[in-house]
């Protein structure tokens, strides 16, 4: 199967629900598969224990390695340290890297 559509993976602080999904939107819309960080409406950041953590992140990374690009949702130029460690993954498997807002 021929590769048709680019993959995208969001990356940034979950406190950006808001512009995660419009961007979502946005990008499916202009014909990308965009994959999202895993969010949860019942458990608190501060509730997931460090073991459940590390395998969200891992799993986050695996979604950077079957992407094409990340892209980057710095609302107000914000990046977080755990978003900073992805940009650092992202350019070290040579993924293009994107941003809502420029640099």
């Amino acid at each position: 199967m021929d590769k048709k559509y680019k993959v995208i993976t969001l990356c940034g602080s979950i406190k950006f629900k808001e512009e995660f999904l419009k961007m979502q939107e946005k990008l499916t819309l202009d014909r990308n598969i965009v994959l999202t960080p895993n969010s949860f409406q019942s458990i608190k950041k501060e509730k997931i224990n460090e073991q459940t953590k590390k395998m969200l992140d891992e799993m986050h990374r695996q979604k950077i390695d079957m992407s094409d690009a990340i892209f980057v949702i710095n609302v107000n130029g914000y990046i977080g340290e755990s978003t900073k460690n992805e940009i650092e993954y992202a350019k070290s498997k040579n993924k293009e890297i994107l941003y809502l807002e420029k640099k």
